[in-house]
C-alpha cells in the first residue's frame, strides 16, 4: 500500500502563488505516471497536470503558463507550483500516482483564491 501525503494548501489572494507537495511512501523510480487533479464545489474532478510515460507533461488549458509540475525523485515528491492564481482556481487539489495497475490518491488540501 502506498500513501501520498499532501501539504501546502491555504488561502491566497488573486495573482498570488502557492506550492503544493505530494510525498509518496514508495520510491518513484518505477512509477508509471503522476498527476494533479482538482475538484471545485459542485463540479467534477478534473485533471490539472500530469507526467505520463516518457516524461511527457500535459497541462489543462486553464492552467497552461501559470502552473508547473516539477518532481524530486530522490525525495519521492511531486510538486504543483501555481502562480497568477485566479478565484476560479479555488478547489480541493489531489495528487494521483500510478504504479503499474494500482492507483493512489492524496488526501486533497483546499486551495482558496480570494481577496
Amino acid at each position: 500500500q502506498v500513501q501520498l501525503v499532501e501539504s501546502g494548501g491555504g488561502v491566497v489572494q488573486p495573482g498570488g502563488s502557492l506550492r503544493l507537495s505530494c510525498a509518496a511512501t514508495r520510491n518513484m523510480f518505477d512509477i508509471y505516471s503522476e498527476a494533479w487533479y482538482r475538484q471545485a464545489p459542485g463540479r467534477v474532478r478534473e485533471l490539472v497536470a500530469a507526467i505520463t510515460p516518457g516524461d511527457n507533461i500535459n497541462y489543462a488549458d486553464a492552467v497552461k503558463g501559470r502552473f508547473t509540475i516539477p518532481r524530486d525523485i530522490a525525495k519521492n515528491t511531486l510538486y504543483l507550483h501555481m502562480s497568477a492564481l485566479k478565484p476560479e482556481d479555488t478547489a480541493v487539489y489531489f495528487c494521483h500516482f500510478h504504479y503499474g495497475p494500482h492507483a493512489y490518491w492524496g488526501q486533497g488540501p483546499q486551495v482558496t483564491v480570494s481577496s
